[in-house]
């Protein structure tokens, strides 16, 4: 751990967290499942109403100030948490925001279009762009740039998520969080992460496979489906190994994909009661995007005898603000 702790230290990074956050133990859904259940809670992390995409950005925006930005630029949909913790960070460091966003349901709900994370952008005083859907995320954010750069704007772009190598790190520092808050705890059979845009994954691919190597790790796709998803892990995690000088993680990308239906932010039955469940037994409340389907993925895993022995770890929870969600649960 300590090797690896030195080569994260060698990467510029802003320390916005602070104290790592919690691993909580979940008494009363361990006792519901027959296993002890724990939560990495970076829902708690201190910026914009929390959430994970606050470690890649320390990561960086540590970068733009170093190139000498003064514009955050990314995408996302258009309630991302990505997009809203971008937004307050830049606020916080005195900078321009701009996101790309897209429509990715076709809903007419007022809680979609203008409550919850979009509300947010209006209070960070982020620069909004509507546009039709992010086919080619990467081009467009590369046009939008050289757009900014001629009205005198030196843009800096934050990729979809937060997801590229750079970004990827802050989830090997997580990684490292995990492994040192079970040192002489817990010995976890297994971590489970919603698997997105791909940089929170691949982080923890990484690290975990230096620091936690007998631990099995299951992505839930949340995105797109795994056929699709393994090679961009794939690429990530090869880009951030070679980051820090170490070897790719040998172990097969494990992806499962029954609780992505019917698509990315479109709630399921499974994910609506993993929701339910963990608010009535833990006063927790997940996300319907990314952590309900984790959730529902380790529940479901449980009860399909797939997961090894020990105790089971839900990791990286972003904070929960899509209130539209909320009333199909009732």
């Amino acid at each position: 751990m300590s090797d690896l702790a030195q080569r994260l230290a060698g990467v510029p990074r802003l320390d916005i967290i602070g104290p790592p956050t919690p691993l909580e133990h979940l008494p009363r859904l361990s006792d519901f499942l027959a296993r002890d259940i724990f939560i990495k809670r970076d829902d708690l992390t201190p910026l914009g109403l929390g959430g994970n995409k606050l470690r890649k950005l320390e990561y960086l925006a540590a970068d733009a100030l170093r190139q000498g930005a003064d514009t955050l630029l990314t995408a996302g949909a258009i309630q991302s948490n990505h997009v809203r913790q971008t937004a307050a960070l830049a606020a916080k460091l005195g900078l321009h925001c701009v996101a790309l966003l897209e429509k990715p349901i076709d809903t007419p709900a007022g809680n979609y279009l203008t409550n919850g994370n979009r509300l947010l952008l209006d209070l960070f005083q982020c620069e909004v762009i509507a546009c039709e859907a992010l086919t080619q995320p990467a081009q467009q954010l590369a046009d939008a740039s050289l757009r900014l750069e001629a009205q005198g704007f030196r843009p800096y772009v934050i990729p979809v998520g937060g997801s590229n190598a750079l970004g990827s790190l802050g989830y090997v520092g997580c990684a490292l969080e995990i492994a040192h808050q079970c040192q002489g705890v817990i010995q976890p059979g297994a971590v489970v992460v919603s698997s997105g845009s791909g940089g929170t994954h691949a982080g923890l691919e990484v690290g975990l496979a230096a620091v936690l190597p007998e631990t099995a790790f299951i992505g839930v796709t949340v995105s797109r489906r795994s056929e699709q998803q393994r090679p961009l892990i794939a690429s990530l995690a090869a880009q951030v190994s070679e980051q820090l000088s170490l070897a790719a993680p040998a172990a097969e990308i494990t992806l499962w994909d029954e609780y992505f239906a019917p698509g990315y932010g479109q709630l399921n039955d499974e994910g609506r009661e993993a929701i339910a469940l963990l608010a009535r037994l833990e006063g927790i409340v997940l996300d319907p995007v990314y952590a309900g389907k984790a959730m529902a993925g380790l529940i479901d895993g449980l009860e399909r005898d797939r997961f090894p022995d020990g105790p089971l770890v839900c990791s990286c929870i972003p904070a929960a603000l899509f209130a539209y969600h909320y009333l199909e649960t009732r």
